[in-house]
C-alpha cells in the first residue's frame, strides 16, 4: 500500500494513534518555535522561508505579508489555507505540521520540497509518460480523497502540485472549502471549468476538469486553451475542444486517453470522476487499485484541528487572473468582460 513507504509494516491502528499524538503536539507550535532563514518563494499575499523546527527539520514556512493581514478576504484566504492543510491527512495532499490562521503571528509549517511547484519544471516539453501519469495518479489520489470528505480544490495547476523523489502532492488550500458549508467561486483561468467562467458554483467536477487541463500539459508539453485576453480563454473553454489524447501520444492505453479526453465535457455530470480517474492511471502504471483505509481521515485529527474554512456561503466572485506571462495569479472583478491583460488609463 503506498501510503506506508515511509512507515514500514507499521499496524494502521498504531500509525494512526501515532500520527494523531504527533499532530496534537505540533498544533501547539508557534512562529517563535521556528528559526527561519532565506526566502525560497514570494506571491502577491504570502513569503515563504525555509526553517527549522524545534526537531530539527527543515520545513518551509508561510507567512502573510502585512498588506494580506490587513485586508479581510485576504486575510482569510490565508487562515482557511492554514485551518484545511492542518485538517486534512493524506499522502498526496501536502503536508501540514503547525500553523496559527490569523494575527500576526499568523504562519504555515510545511514540508520543504527542495526543488518548488512541478510548474517549475515545465519547458515547454511534455514529461515522460511514465513520470507524468504516475504524478497525475498521484493528485487524482488526493483529488478523490477530498471529493470523499466533501471537499473541492478550486485551484488544481503545476503551480500547487509538488514532486518529492518521484512522487507528488497538492498543496496550496486557500480557495478550499467544504461544499455543505459553500465559498467563493475562484480558479485560475487557464485550467477553470466551463461552469466556474458561467459564475455557477464549483464541485469535484470542476476539480476534475483543472486536473485534465494539467493532465493535458504534462503530456503533450502545452496548454490546451490558451488566449491573450480573459474573454478569449473564456471562449476557447466555453466552445472548443482539444485533439483526441490518443492521436498525440499513441504510447498509452486508449481506455485512459478516452478518460482523459472526458474530463473536458461541458457539462459537469458528463466528466468521470477523481476516483475514477485514480483507478484508471493506477492501471496504467500497472499497479492494484486504490485502497481508501490508506489514508487518515480529517476525523482523526483532534478537535482543534478540525475548523473547517470558509464557515459560511458567501457571494460566488473573485475568480483569479489569467497568469500573464512571467507575474503571478491575481484576483479579477466580478464583471465578465473585463480585460485582466487591459492596461490601466
Amino acid at each position: 500500500m503506498e501510503f506506508w513507504i515511509e512507515f514500514g509494516e507499521e499496524p494502521l491502528v498504531t500509525l494512526r494513534a501515532r500520527r494523531r499524538s504527533e499532530r496534537v503536539s505540533q498544533l501547539s507550535l508557534t512562529l517563535q518555535d521556528y528559526v527561519l532563514s532565506r526566502s525560497i518563494g514570494r506571491g502577491n499575499t504570502s513569503d515563504v522561508r525555509l526553517a527549522t523546527g524545534p526537531d530539527g527539520r527543515e520545513v518551509a514556512v508561510k507567512l502573510p505579508l502585512p498588506a494580506t493581514l490587513r485586508q479581510h478576504d485576504a486575510a482569510e484566504r490565508f487562515g482557511n489555507e492554514v485551518r484545511l492543510t492542518l485538517k486534512f491527512q493524506h499522502p498526496h495532499v501536502v503536508r501540514g505540521f503547525a500553523g496559527t490562521p490569523f494575527g500576526p503571528g499568523a504562519f504555515l509549517a510545511l514540508f520543504y520540497y527542495p526543488d518548488g511547484p512541478l510548474s517549475g519544471r515545465l519547458r515547454g516539453q511534455p514529461l515522460p509518460s511514465r513520470e507524468a501519469l504516475r504524478i497525475l495518479a498521484d493528485i487524482a489520489s488526493a483529488l478523490a480523497y477530498l471529493h470523499r470528505l466533501g471537499a473541492v480544490h478550486q485551484d488544481v495547476k503545476p503551480q500547487n502540485v509538488y514532486v518529492s523523489d518521484g512522487r507528488a502532492a497538492l498543496g496550496d488550500l486557500g480557495s478550499a472549502y467544504f461544499v455543505a458549508q459553500g465559498s467563493k467561486t475562484s480558479g485560475s483561468p487557464y485550467y477553470m471549468a466551463p461552469e466556474v467562467y458561467h459564475g455557477e458554483s464549483t464541485s469535484g467536477a470542476s476539480d476534475v476538469y483543472s486536473l485534465g487541463v494539467m493532465a493535458w500539459e504534462l503530456l503533450t508539453g502545452a496548454r490546451p486553451f490558451t488566449g491573450n485576453s480573459y474573454a478569449e480563454l473564456m471562449v476557447a473553454h466555453l466552445s472548443r475542444f482539444p485533439a483526441p489524447l490518443a492521436s498525440l501520444r499513441p504510447e498509452l492505453p486508449r481506455a485512459l486517453c478516452r478518460l482523459l479526453d472526458r474530463t473536458f465535457a461541458k457539462r459537469p455530470h458528463e466528466r468521470p470522476t477523481a476516483d475514477a480517474l485514480h483507478r484508471a492511471l493506477l492501471e496504467a502504471l500497472g499497479e492494484p487499485p486504490p485502497n481508501h483505509e490508506d489514508t487518515l481521515p480529517g476525523d482523526a485529527l483532534p478537535a482543534s484541528a478540525q475548523q473547517s474554512g470558509r464557515h459560511t456561503a458567501a457571494p460566488r466572485v473573485a475568480q483569479s487572473l489569467p497568469e500573464a506571462p512571467g507575474k503571478p495569479d491575481g484576483t479579477r472583478p466580478t464583471r465578465r468582460n473585463w480585460n485582466p491583460f487591459r492596461r490601466k488609463g
